[in-house]
């Protein structure tokens, strides 16, 4: 450990270098939680009507983005020609009693419907006001339905969106009731209706 030290002073002497400093950026950084990450979801030609809204117990979201690249020989080695990008989002959860918005996601899937999906991050709120988070929007089609049900476990939905484009970056609304899903809110132990 004094060899190194000493080995570092003769050199910034000799070659006139600023001394080294260690920065543990790991120490700035906070995770966010994968409930914090949230997605609601709406059929296109309902938005005059229709809130965005999330999907009831979801256990898990995803977003993927996959690019092929065609290869192409040359004397100098090869070269790379990246193709299209392609973005999927998958939503998987425990199937509601009386849940309404499976059932309309499966007919839009049958009728080829457009879908517009919002992805928010309410560990990033925005500054446009309340109830605005950092997030993406993106529309596609439901191109994967599938609803599981075994002998001991809830009955799971699995989805699979095919993304149009690659989306676009904005300001998300999420109402306080949507972000209920993510955390309990507190609320007093007053009775709240009339």
């Amino acid at each position: 450990m004094i060899l190194a030290k000493e080995i570092k002073e003769k050199l910034a002497k000799h070659y006139a270098a600023p001394e080294f400093v260690e920065y543990a950026l790991q120490t700035f950084a906070e995770a966010v939680q994968g409930k914090k990450l949230v997605y609601l979801y709406r059929i296109a030609s309902k938005a005059a009507t229709v809130d965005g809204a999330t999907l009831a117990f979801t256990t898990e979201n995803g977003r993927t983005k996959s690019k092929d690249a065609d290869s192409t020989a040359t004397k100098d080695g090869p070269i790379r020609t990246p193709g299209a990008a392609e973005s999927e989002v998958t939503v998987t959860s425990i199937l509601a009693k009386g849940d309404e918005m499976i059932d309309d996601l499966e007919d839009a899937m049958d009728d080829d419907e457009l879908m517009e999906i919002w992805e928010a991050n309410l560990d990033e709120p925005a500054e446009a006001g309340d109830n605005k988070f950092k997030g993406r929007y993106f529309q596609g089609y439901l191109t994967e339905f599938e609803k599981t049900s075994s002998a001991e476990d809830y009955v799971e939905c699995s989805l699979t969106f095919g993304i149009n484009g690659s989306g676009a970056a904005g300001d998300v609304t999420v109402t306080t009731e949507q972000q209920e899903v993510a955390a309990y809110v507190f609320k007093d132990t007053q009775k709240t209706g009339a």
